[in-house]
């Protein structure tokens, strides 16, 4: 009985949140960013253990930065955070001209026409629902990526709904394995690859990120090898204005028969991006979790 109390409660407040995204949606963007910026400050004060992640985050990375500079990098990296998270109901709930107007494709999309086989690489910036949302609107070509299933059903069918918005988004379940995923690749199909979180030592290898050893899974080069595809970095940023998703040139030389040497590669362009606006990255995720044998964490 109290099972199903609670699970009723949940879903009741799942509804609430859902129904509260779908109104906020239609409200100006200052006034969402506005309330985006107060729920950055509330969870950079509230959520110590959070915090704490981002700000170690930040001294591992950004030494030779002053106490004071990092501490205003978190306080940052919270807002964005929390913009971007509310910027999710106008890209999934406004009408379909205010995300037009909203989301911009720059840089070298004609790396996106046509039928190579390509691999989009997409870093975790805070924008990256923006990014596939602005290349569903500009761009008419079926794509993929690899989805993992939320606990919640009812926000796993908000986000499925949401990102699969516009069409031209297919997405794969982990358990239905490579062989689908090559195939819609090898087919035109562009396969959007999130690879620069940390998913644990298995399948993983361990290369330089910030001069840290740091487990990274090689899935890009597997995928761009297997695929026969290029591979074409996509870098969203939050703007006063909306979005700003840049297409870069695709990567020469990768991948090569070297799958260490490109994700460590990998990591080093990612690096570059990162120092364009360090504070819209993920440091909310514990990047640096998993070590290798034999050495303490992190954090």
């Amino acid at each position: 009985m109290l099972r199903l109390l609670f699970r009723f409660f949940s879903q009741l407040t799942t509804r609430a949140g859902i129904g509260f995204m779908q109104l906020l949606a239609f409200l100006p963007l200052p006034w969402i960013r506005a309330l985006g910026a107060g729920l950055g400050w509330a969870l950079y004060a509230v959520v110590g253990s959070r915090r704490r992640v981002v700000q170690a985050n930040f001294s591992l990375c950004f030494p030779e930065r002053s106490e004071a500079e990092r501490r205003t990098l978190t306080q940052d990296t919270f807002i964005y955070f929390a913009q971007a998270w509310l910027d999710r109901a106008w890209l999934w709930h406004a009408p379909k001209r205010w995300v037009q107007r909203r989301v911009q494709l720059t840089g070298a999309v004609q790396e996106l026409a046509g039928t190579d086989p390509t691999v989009i690489f997409l870093p975790h910036f805070v924008g990256l629902d923006a990014a596939w949302a602005g290349v569903a609107l500009a761009v008419p070509r079926l794509s993929t990526t690899i989805y993992t299933d939320q606990s919640n059903k009812l926000v796993d069918q908000w986000i499925l709904r949401g990102r699969q918005r516009f069409g031209h988004l297919r997405l794969f379940g982990r358990v239905e394995g490579v062989k689908p995923i090559v195939a819609a690749l090898r087919q035109g199909q562009p396969l959007y690859l999130l690879p620069d979180m940390d998913f644990g030592a298995e399948d993983s290898v361990f290369v330089p990120f910030y001069g840290l050893q740091t487990a990274t899974v090689p899935s890009l080069s597997r995928f761009a090898r297997l695929g026969r595809a290029r591979v074409v970095p996509l870098l969203p940023r939050l703007t006063q204005a909306g979005y700003e998703v840049q297409v870069l040139p695709a990567w020469d030389d990768f991948p090569t028969d070297d799958p260490v040497r490109d994700t460590a590669r990998m990591n080093a362009r990612l690096q570059d991006y990162i120092a364009t606006m360090p504070a819209q990255y993920f440091w909310v995720h514990k990047r640096f979790k998993t070590r290798p044998d034999g050495e303490p964490s992190l954090y």
